[in-house]
C-alpha cells in the first residue's frame, strides 16, 4: 500500500457489465486493487459490442477494463458458479450490474455472498434502483437522461431537447459508486462486517443535476441564466464560448468589440437590465462577434482577461499544445487495434504507461488460466473446465 497504489492487496470480483460498474471497478484497479473481471464466454461483457468493435474491444471496453484480469465463465452452469465462488473466497469487493432479480437467480445475491464472506463490500448498480415501480425496467444512460430531466434542460437554440452524448449518467454513476466504495473501505477498518451498497443511474443523474434541479424548482420552471451576454457565439471561422456577466466584464467586452459606447446604453448598464433586455443585447453582440475570426478574438479577449474558448473538435483538442505539454493524454496500445488509442490521465493519479497492466485492457478470457491457477486449480482441473466449456481462454 502506498499513495500510488492505496488499494494494493485488495481483491475485487467484478460481475458488472456496460460502463458504470466496469468503470468503477477500473478505478479500483488503477488504485492498485486486483480486479478480476468475470465475463460470459464468447463476446463477454456486452460493452465490447457497443459502437464500433475493434477485434475483441470497443472504446467502451477499453476504458472500462484497464488494469483488470479477465476470466470467461459460463455463469449458467453449476460448475461455472462454483468457479465464481472460488474467486469470491477472500474477496474484499464484489460488483454486479444486472437488472434487479437476476443476481438472486444466479445465486450471488448479497445474503448468499455475505454469508460466506462477511466482511465483503457488495455493490449493486442498476438503472432505477432495487425497489420501486420502475426497478425492473431496462435502463441505460439515455433513458435516465430523459427520466431525470437532463435532456429537457439541454435544449439547443432550435428549442429541441438533446441527449448529452458522452454517457454522462453512466460515468457519474461510476464515480459516485467509487466514492461510496472508497468511504466504505475506510470505515471497514473498524467494522466486523461488510455492507451492501446500492447505487443507481437514477441517483447519479439526479445528484449530478442538484443545482439546476433546485433552481428550477425555486424559480417555478426554468432556471434563469446567470447573466448576459454569455454562451456560444458564431465567429467568422467557427464557434466560441464566452462569458461576460458582471458589469466590469461587460464593459471590457464592449471595448474588445470596439463598441465602448454600448456599455453606457441605458438598456444594458446593469446585469439585471441586460437580462431583461437580452434579446436586444444579443441582436447587437452576435453580429459583432461573428464578424471576426478566432485569432482576433482570442488575442483581444486574452489581453482583456475575459473567459473564452474556441469550440474544438476532439481531434483539435488532442492536438492542443497545452494538452500535449501537461501529459493529459496517454497513447496506449491495445489488443486488436493497429494504432495506439488516447487514454486520459485520471485526475490525481499517476498516468498509465504503455505495456503495463494499468495501461492494458484485457480481451475476454485473457487471464482465465492464470486466475484459476492462482485460486488453487491444478492444471488437470483447468483443462477439464476448459474442455467442458465451463470456462474459456481468449480466442
Amino acid at each position: 500500500m502506498s499513495y500510488d497504489a492505496p488499494f494494493a492487496g485488495l481483491k475485487v470480483v467484478d460481475l458488472s457489465q456496460g460502463i458504470a460498474g466496469p468503470y468503477c471497478a477500473m478505478l479500483l484497479a488503477q488504485y492498485g486493487a486486483e480486479v478480476i473481471k468475470v465475463e460470459g464466454i464468447g463476446e463477454g461483457d456486452w460493452a465490447r459490442t457497443l459502437g464500433t468493435r475493434y477485434g475483441s474491444h470497443s472504446a467502451y471496453s477499453i476504458i472500462g477494463n484497464l488494469g483488470k484480469k479477465s476470466i470467461a465463465v459460463d455463469l449458467k452452469s453449476d460448475a461455472g458458479k462454483q468457479v465464481v465462488w472460488r474467486l469470491l473466497k477472500g474477496a474484499d469487493i464484489f460488483l454486479e450490474g444486472f437488472r434487479p432479480g437476476v443476481i438472486q437467480r444466479l445465486g450471488f445475491d448479497y445474503k448468499s455472498v455475505s454469508a460466506r464472506e462477511p466482511r465483503l463490500l457488495y455493490l449493486s448498480i442498476s438503472g432505477f434502483g432495487q425497489t420501486g415501480p420502475l426497478s425492473t425496467r431496462p435502463a441505460m444512460d439515455p433513458v435516465l437522461q430523459a427520466y431525470t430531466g437532463l435532456m429537457n434542460e439541454n435544449r439547443g437554440e432550435d428549442g429541441i431537447p438533446h441527449r448529452v452524448p458522452v454517457i454522462v449518467v453512466d460515468m457519474s454513476t461510476a464515480l459516485y459508486a467509487f466514492q461510496a466504495l472508497s468511504a466504505a473501505l475506510y470505515a471497514r477498518r473498524d467494522e466486523t462486517r461488510g455492507r451492501y451498497l446500492d447505487v443507481s443511474l437514477m441517483q447519479a443523474a439526479t445528484a449530478l443535476q442538484s443545482i439546476r434541479l433546485m433552481a428550477c424548482h425555486l424559480e417555478g420552471g426554468v432556471m434563469k441564466p446567470g447573466g448576459a451576454p454569455g454562451g456560444v457565439f458564431k465567429i467568422a471561422d467557427g464557434w466560441m464560448s464566452l462569458l461576460a456577466f458582471n458589469d466590469r466584464d461587460f464593459r471590457i467586452l464592449c471595448k474588445a468589440m470596439q463598441m465602448p459606447a454600448l456599455a453606457d446604453d441605458p438598456r444594458f448598464v446593469t446585469q439585471k437590465l441586460r437580462l431583461a433586455n437580452d434579446v436586444a443585447l444579443y441582436a447587437i453582440v452576435r453580429p459583432a462577434i461573428a464578424a471576426e475570426p478566432w485569432t482576433v478574438w482570442t488575442k483581444r479577449l486574452t489581453e482583456a482577461g475575459l473567459m473564452h474558448e474556441r469550440l474544438n473538435s476532439y481531434a483539435e483538442f488532442l492536438d492542443q499544445p497545452h494538452v500535449r505539454e501537461t501529459g493529459l493524454i496517454q497513447w496506449l496500445t491495445q489488443a486488436g487495434l493497429n494504432q495506439a488509442v488516447p487514454v486520459p490521465a485520471l485526475p490525481g493519479m499517476l498516468p498509465q504507461a504503455e505495456g503495463t497492466p494499468r495501461g492494458t485492457a484485457p480481451v475476454t478470457g485473457q487471464h482465465t488460466t492464470d486466475v484459476l491457477a492462482a485460486h488453487g486449480y491444478a492444471a488437470a482441473e483447468i483443462e477439464a473446465l476448459l474442455a467442458r466449456g465451463t470456462v474459456a481462454n481468449a480466442a
